[in-house]
This record gives structure tokens, C-alpha cells and sequence, in this order.
């Protein structure tokens, strides 16, 4: 046995001997970073923001307006301004947004906590359902919130999530969980007038990391169990701007996506009621991360109960300078113009490459693209839509385990990519057992923040470190047989 493995090392040794060269022509390079997922610098609208910027300041009115604390809901023109322009993009089953359902945030991540203090309780609030692969930086914000050890992975299908194991968890839970007396809140009750038992966290649409999209009918369905179980869904829906036909299509009609959980909720709401789902938006992907405003959607009584946090009623709404400059570009219709004229078409290039060099490079070595199924069906002259900043792929069988892939791609090959094991949800050790017969084989992919050179090079970095790992593992199979 002792020669046997001594045999193996040597081959190996030799085999990377000799291939070493190779792997020290990418060194050369420069770094690659597919895991970054940040728009390009180059792609941000520093004119137009110092356009709107030198109007707003330059008008003693609006000037006065946007330097004082601003109110708790948010500068109301932007809200105003989001509210025609969400229902513009939408087109709402229900009509037209109101204003009362808009409060202006600090940005997605800002926003995620502030719901948590507002409409959770540690001891009430008994599970945070999370949709795996999740986002992993949002694991920590419901840490901090004082929910660690109760985070909960919901497995992805290729609709989005598995409604059926959802549903089964929640009710296995509540069965087991109705043999214990409630626990105490630890907010007082008056300032806290709803609670929810249960919150579900997700990105519907071209998810991260998955770059899926939930179907209709499994967005209803997820609807109707928030409403049995007492759940909140908080929803991030920050892609969903970013989005063009798939490549080589051509279509007069491009699909749009389903209506989201906030367009369901409303639509077969009571009048008044709390309901089931926020959307937290954010300018974030479509402006510049630095400007550090994003929007709430909800009902008008959750909406105006987020606006009353005690940051917000000490300080007035985040962000409300930034807030004066982001509905200029609105008004003046400059955002939308660098979303259409500028942010589209880059992100729409880069996905064809990235997209063109996985089948041409990865794919003839075992990686296959998962990104799920089509959400809807299509009819003749219609196409449906590509978007967000990610793809996802998974990786072969006989390669080892994707952290290991990833870790020679960045020492060997200047290559950085979000691997499938990045994506558990923390404290979840279902989650991490999942990972191993699903997404945990598998890797994130960004097309957002590298140019279309930069991603042709990093592909062939990463296929060249497969056939180098492929037939490294080719000669342990052949020696450990002999």
C-alpha cells in the first residue's frame, strides 16, 4: 500500500513538473476577479450624478430641502419619482404604486437589518427560512439581529425553491414546536405591533448566486404558505432592470418577469392588513454602490412602521442628501438613459462572452450551466430575458472540491471566483450536507465588474487549470488500479 501511494506521488510530482510552465504563463497575467460582484468604476454615471448634484445644490429651495434631517419616510419627491417609475417597469396587476407604499432606505443591506429590528423578535420570530445557495454576506445581518442558530436553508429547484420542502419543514417545525410554551418578546408590545413568526429571505429574480428566476406559479404558491405560516418574505429585487434577450435572440417581445411578491401580496391583500412580503430595492447596481439609497415597498401600514424605527426617528430617512441628486437623474430621465444606453448593452456583451467561452471552453471538459428553468413559457415573436451580474456552473465529478479548484485558480492563475461552498447558510448543517449533491459542486461566475478581454482570459485560465486537475486526477486513477 505504502509503495502504491509513494508510486502516485512520484507520477504526480513529475506530471506537475511538467505542466508547471503552463500554470506560471497565467501568473504572468494579471489578476482576473469573476467573484467581485460590483458594476465597473468606468460604467458609473459620475457626469449625470454631477449634473444633478450641481441643480440640486445650486437651488436655494431644494438645496434647504436636501441638507436638513430629512422626514422619516424619505425625501418625498424621490418617493414619488420611485412610485411612477416602479409602476411604469412593473405595471402592476393592481394599478398604479402609491406613494404610501415607497419609504426611501440606506440601500438593500441598510434596509435588511432595519426590517429585522422592526418586525422581528428574537424570541418570537422562530426561524429565518433563507433560499441556498444564499447570498452569504446576508447570513451575518440576520446574525446580528440576534437570530444565529436559527437560520434555515430552503433548497433551490430549477423554479427557484421547493415549495413541497418548505412547506414540510414549516409544518414539521410548528408540530414539534407547539409542545413548548411561547416565549416571551423581548421588544415591548406597543411599539411592536406585528410580529412575524417566521421570515423567508430571497432574490426571485436572476437570483445571487444562482441567476435563477421563480415562476409565476411558484411565487402565488410561496405567497399562500407566508400567509399559513405567519411568514414575511423579504425579497431583494436589485436585478431586475438588468435584462435582455438571450444571446443570438432577436425577439420584437421581450417577456417580461413575473410580477413580484409585493404585486401578489397586494393584489389579494384585505384592505389594511400587514401582509406577507417587502421588497428592497436599491440604486446600488444601477447607479453606484456608493451612493448608498435604495426604496421599500410594502404596504402602506408595514411601510409606515419601517419609517418609525428609532435610527430613522432620531436621525430622519438615510441617505436623504444622496436622495436630492438620485431623483434629478429620475426626473430629468438620465437614469433610465444609462440603464438603457449604457449599463444593458455592456452587461449584455459581457454575458455573450462569458456565456460563448463556458460552451466553447468549460463545457467540453463536464462544466454544465445551472441556472434553472425557463419561468414561463414563450410564444411566437417573444423571447425571454437574460440579466442580472451572475451565472452559475458546476463542475464535474472527477475534479475535486470546488474550494480546491478555486484555491489553485487564484495561486496558480491570478483567477478569483465565488466557489459553491461560499454559499451555505451559516450554522444550517442541512444546508452544508445539500451542498455536497447540489450547489456546493458548483461555482459562481461575474460578468459585471471585468471587461469582455479580462472574462475571455479568465475562462481560459480556469479551463486550462481543469484539463491540468483532470489529468492530474487521470494519473491517481490509473496508478492506484496498477
Amino acid at each position: 500500500m505504502f509503495v502504491c501511494l509513494w508510486v502516485v506521488l512520484l507520477l504526480l510530482s513529475q506530471y506537475c513538473t511538467v505542466h508547471r510552465g503552463e500554470a506560471l504563463g497565467f501568473l504572468m497575467g494579471s489578476p482576473i476577479n469573476l467573484q467581485l460582484g460590483w458594476p465597473t468604476p468606468r460604467l458609473f454615471p459620475a457626469e449625470q450624478l454631477a449634473k444633478a448634484i450641481n441643480i440640486c445644490l445650486t437651488n436655494p429651495k431644494t438645496a434647504a430641502a436636501a441638507l436638513v434631517y430629512g422626514p422619516d419616510l424619505g425625501y418625498t419627491p424621490l418617493r414619488s419619482s420611485i412610485a411612477l417609475w416602479l409602476s411604469s417597469f412593473y405595471n402592476p396587476p393592481s394599478g398604479p404604486i402609491p406613494l404610501d407604499r415607497i419609504a426611501i432606505t440606506g440601500g438593500a443591506s441598510q434596509n435588511l437589518a432595519s426590517i429585522l429590528h422592526v418586525f422581528s423578535d428574537p424570541l418570537v420570530t422562530k426561524k429565518i427560512w433563507m433560499v441556498e445557495p444564499v447570498y452569504f454576506l446576508a447570513c451575518t445581518i440576520f446574525q446580528d439581529a440576534g437570530f444565529d442558530g436559527k437560520l434555515q436553508g430552503v433548497r433551490e429547484d430549477d423554479h427557484g425553491i421547493d415549495i413541497e420542502f418548505l412547506r414540510q419543514a414549516l409544518a414539521k417545525f410548528e408540530q414539534e414546536d407547539n409542545t413548548t410554551k411561547p416565549s416571551p418578546a423581548l421588544k415591548p408590545g406597543a411599539n411592536y405591533a406585528k410580529v412575524y413568526r417566521h421570515i423567508l429571505y430571497t432574490t426571485p429574480t436572476f437570483s445571487n448566486p444562482s441567476a435563477k428566476t421563480m415562476s409565476l406559479s411558484t411565487r402565488q404558491a410561496l405567497i399562500a404558505l407566508a400567509r399559513d405560516f405567519d411568514m414575511l418574505i423579504i425579497s431583494d429585487d436589485v436585478y431586475d432592470w438588468l435584462r435582455w434577450p438571450a444571446s443570438g435572440a432577436f425577439a420584437q417581445k421581450l417577456v417580461p418577469i413575473p410580477p413580484r411578491f409585493v404585486d401578489l401580496d397586494r393584489a389579494s391583500s384585505s384592505p389594511g392588513s400587514w401582509g406577507n412580503s417587502i421588497s428592497n430595492g436599491s440604486f446600488s447596481k444601477i447607479v453606484a454602490p456608493g451612493v448608498r439609497v435604495g426604496w421599500a415597498e410594502a404596504s402602506e401600514g408595514m411601510i409606515l412602521r419601517l419609517s418609525q424605527n428609532g435610527s430613522t426617528r432620531s436621525g430622519g430617512a438615510p441617505s436623504h442628501l444622496t436622495s436630492t441628486f438620485l431623483n434629478e437623474m429620475l426626473v430629468n430621465g438620465d437614469m433610465e438613459a444609462h440603464i438603457s444606453n449604457t449599463l444593458i448593452p455592456t452587461y449584455r456583451m459581457r454575458y455573450d462572452v462569458m456565456l460563448s467561452c463556458i460552451k466553447e471552453d468549460l463545457e467540453p471538459l463536464g462544466v454544465r450551466i445551472t441556472t434553472g428553468a425557463d419561468y414561463t413559457e414563450t410564444n411566437a415573436g417573444e423571447v425571454l430575458p437574460v440579466g442580472g451580474f451572475f451565472t452559475y456552473i458546476t463542475f464535474p465529478e472527477n475534479l475535486p472540491d470546488p474550494a480546491v479548484i478555486a484555491k489553485r485558480a487564484r495561486e496558480e492563475y491570478s483567477l478569483t471566483f465565488a466557489f459553491g461552498e461560499m454559499f451555505v447558510v451559516k450554522g444550517d448543517g442541512g444546508s452544508s450536507e445539500r451542498a455536497q449533491q447540489s450547489f456546493g459542486r458548483g461555482a459562481r461566475l461575474c460578468w459585471a465588474w471585468e471587461e469582455e478581454d479580462a472574462i475571455k482570459e479568465g475562462i481560459a485560465r480556469l479551463a486550462e487549470l481543469l484539463k491540468v486537475m483532470s489529468k492530474e486526477a487521470a494519473v491517481v486513477t490509473h496508478a492506484v488500479k496498477h
